[in-house]
């Protein structure tokens, strides 16, 4: 009997992933699709499908996208896009400089596919008055949302699903991964300052058009600005104490998402309805079927051969884990990956006994850098690609992936560099 839940188990997830990367049905509806065939089949009882959902993940996406949402409603990105541009007198490097960095610092805080759809609008109105190529700054764009994202427990999806499962705290992600991403980030702007040298010219002309911007006016409500920033520095700072004070991060961040709804009195239904609901429910449907597996011993046999494989090196597993992570992710989405990945990391943990801390680190260094490295390897990516794309600028996939794969393995080698020299 447990032979036949194990076949139908495995058909039901490959058959499942399998639809998910062909990306020809909705993600969210193929992979709800398969958790319920879980169920149908019998191969897990339905209780124990609802008990493998990791709810702590769930509810801190959900928290962070109501405060989002309603910090989107003030047009604080546009503002701070223009005065920066501004600021740099129009000197197109410096904006693009700029612009990587605020794209970075808001990913971490926020979360990557957020800034993009706030950031890229502006950017596009920028290289339009500047009569610039608008594709280097998007792709840096890109790459920094995805590299910032990194850097902290909330600023990307694999990130926040990695605390959920192993409890690892804000602090800890920051003071594990921010180092390296910082020196990530300041190599690959100095590469693409090189790459992109050709596109940074531009006329006296234009730069005046660009002083010429009102950055006020992108204010809609500065009431509701107050209320967002003193209930997001809240928020942030009960990410940094949330261990100390013995609370999931979920709850964290559905108090400050609850608390903003409260106080800015915007309608709950209209933020509501802005949820990206189908993220959730993809996410759902994910660990219904990933739990599956590990309900009937799938992943605990995978993890027993990981184990001989590495014999047991913590630094060869390491390695391993990194690169996999980085160019699996570079092709598949790292979501899913991802959720495959934390069940198998834990099995190594039970039937070996080695501490697996770095390896939660080659995991999230991995799966979130290895996002760069193709046109579909984040939700970002795709974002851009298709903001692009609506003006006439179609990217290709070889044309995307013969400058940015080359790019993300070399953050993928200092990822390697880094662990090697203070973990394993």
């Amino acid at each position: 009997m447990l032979q036949n839940h194990v076949f139908i188990a495995l058909i039901i997830f490959i058959l499942t992933y399998t639809a998910i990367i062909s990306e020809k049905i909705n993600r969210t509806v193929i992979a709800l699709f398969g958790a319920v065939l879980m169920i149908i089949f019998q191969v897990i009882p339905q209780e124990h499908a609802f008990g493998v959902i990791d709810f702590n993940t769930i509810g801190l996406l959900i928290g962070m996208m109501i405060i989002v949402i309603i910090l989107r409603k003030t047009g604080i990105f546009q503002y701070i896009a223009i005065r920066t541009a501004k600021a740099s007198k129009g000197d197109p490097w410096k904006i693009f400089l700029m612009f990587c960095v605020i794209t970075a610092v808001a990913s971490a805080l926020l979360d990557n596919v957020t800034t993009i759809l706030l950031i890229a609008p502006v950017t596009l109105v920028i290289t339009d008055t500047l009569k610039l190529n608008p594709f280097p700054f998007l792709f840096a764009e890109i790459f920094s949302a995805n590299i910032g994202g990194t850097a902290t427990l909330i600023g990307d999806p694999p990130n926040i699903m990695i605390g959920g499962a192993t409890g690892l705290g804000f602090m800890e992600f920051v003071y594990n991964l921010t180092p390296v991403v910082i020196v990530i980030f300041i190599v690959t702007l100095f590469i693409m300052k090189f790459i992109f040298r050709k596109e940074f010219k531009v006329t006296e002309e234009n730069k005046k058009k660009v002083l010429g911007f009102d950055e006020h006016k992108t204010i809609q409500d500065k009431k509701l600005l107050i209320q967002s920033g003193i209930v997001l520095g809240i928020t942030i700072l009960g990410f940094i104490l949330h261990q100390t004070i013995h609370l999931e991060s979920a709850t964290v961040a559905l108090f400050g998402g609850v608390l903003l709804l409260l106080v800015s009195k915007v309608d709950p239904d209209e933020v509501l309805m802005e949820i990206e609901w189908s993220t959730v429910f993809f996410f759902v449907g994910l660990f219904i079927l990933v739990g599956t597996l590990e309900e009937v011993g799938v992943i605990k046999v995978l993890a027993e051969k990981l184990v001989a494989l590495t014999e047991g090196n913590i630094r060869v597993t390491s390695m391993l884990v990194l690169w996999f992570s980085a160019v699996a992710s570079a092709f598949v989405d790292n979501i899913p990956f991802v959720a495959t990945m934390i069940p198998l990391i834990q099995n190594m943990q039970a039937i070996s006994g080695i501490d697996v801390m770095p390896l939660w680190w080659s995991l999230a260094l991995g799966a979130c850098l290895g996002g760069n490295g193709t046109i579909v390897g984040a939700s970002a990516n795709v974002i851009a690609a298709g903001m692009l794309e609506k003006r006439g600028t179609k990217i290709g996939f070889l044309q995307y992936l013969k400058l940015a794969f080359p790019l993300m393995l070399v953050s993928i080698i200092i990822s390697t560099i880094y662990l090697l020299l203070f973990y394993v």
